[in-house]
């Protein structure tokens, strides 16, 4: 039997990759997970796979606090390694963060071959620091590839949830009508200055014949101030897959996670970087999808600034005015996002497994 462990923690960016790829395993896989306590692996993992919990940091810090980092790390890498031993497993998954460095280094310490995949166009830190010592590093995009050193980095894609590869409803509860369908959308948590710049335009939209989706998120303090029959907020929303299957426009942050939804369903975008993320990397990620004309980048900016409302206007504004461009730029950006999209990321890193496993 082949016993699999998989590290991964924090966000739906880790886990919803790795949970893509342990359902495209063979039901004869024994698979085990590593976690920390109080994140969101404690809601989505437990039902399905058993949960092992470490206490595990970030490596980051100067004297007493990376002391004490350092300290943690060593302790989560001998109880991994123990865990690593007494379940007898075979080979480990990780999709990076601060779970994978004691997963990689106790799996290094038992001879036990490691896959890490890398979703962002700008590997993290552990990543960068570890990657050396994993028997295979796969990354979402292959700008990643070109920034790791001491390593062989292969191209698989970022897996997405099954939901988003099949053919899926437009939600009931979605405006009906027959206007284009704009869909703004933060992540799981929501974008309070994502949402600041889009709130003013929507009046204008609205009135024009735009229908609107906006998931908020659940931290905005404006959330519910618009009232009207095409504009639908909610502060998320699990049939995500139908939104962006069904949507004319998309307006969204630029994590890898989101960026591989967007791809698989052809979703047009206008992506605006969340400008705090570590090492700009929805920077990159955006501009990956820029450089193969997947979608146009609009940086945050103040609310009264008129970059986003151009960049909504010129793409949707044909198909407002009912016209019949000779290009349409909508199509050209789903066309892009099909060129970036890899439908059987999760099959490939389920195969490159079985290969270690074997």
């Amino acid at each position: 039997m082949s016993r699999l462990l998989i590290a991964a923690s924090g966000t739906g960016g880790h886990l919803f990759p790795a949970l893509a790829v342990a359902q495209a395993l063979p039901e004869s896989w024994e698979i085990q997970w590593l976690g920390v306590p109080d994140r969101l692996e404690q809601q989505l993992v437990p039902s399905s796979y058993r949960l092992h919990q470490v206490q595990a940091g970030g490596l980051q810090g100067r004297g007493l606090r990376k002391a004490l980092n350092l300290l943690r790390l060593l302790t989560a890498t001998v109880a991994v390694r123990r865990l690593i031993r007494r379940e007898r497993i075979r080979v480990v998954f990780s999709t990076g963060g601060y779970i994978a460095a004691p997963a990689i280094l106790a799996a290094r310490w038992c001879g036990v071959p490691v896959v890490l995949h890398e979703s962002n166009g700008v590997p993290g830190k552990v990543t960068r620091l570890l990657g050396r010592f994993c028997s295979h590093v796969a990354v979402g995009l292959p700008q990643a590839a070109e920034r790791l050193k001491g390593c062989q980095p292969r191209v698989t894609g970022t897996p997405v949830r099954r939901a988003f590869l099949e053919p899926a409803a437009l939600p009931s509860w979605v405006p009906a009508g027959p206007g284009p369908l704009l869909l703004v959308m933060g992540g799981s948590q929501g974008a309070v200055g994502l949402n600041r710049m889009v709130r003013p335009l929507l009046p204008a939209l609205l009135e024009a014949g735009c229908r609107v989706v906006h998931l908020s998120g659940s931290n905005d303090p404006e959330s519910g101030s618009l009232q009207h029959p095409r504009y639908s907020e909610r502060p998320f929303s699990d049939e995500v897959a139908g939104l962006l299957q069904h949507a004319d426009l998309v307006i969204s942050r630029a994590g890898a996670g989101s960026l591989s939804e967007l791809s698989v369903c052809g979703s047009p975008a206008i992506l605006v970087p969340y400008p705090q993320a570590a090492d700009k990397h929805q920077d990159a990620n955006a501009g990956a999808a820029a450089a193969l004309a997947a979608a146009v980048i609009v940086w945050q900016h103040p609310p009264d600034h008129p970059a986003l409302a151009q960049a909504i206007w010129r793409l949707l504004g044909p198909r407002l005015r009912g016209c019949d461009p000779v290009v349409d730029p909508l199509l050209e950006l789903k066309a892009g996002m099909e060129r970036l999209a890899v439908r059987d990321a999760d099959q490939l890193l389920a195969d490159l497994l079985q290969e270690l496993s074997a």
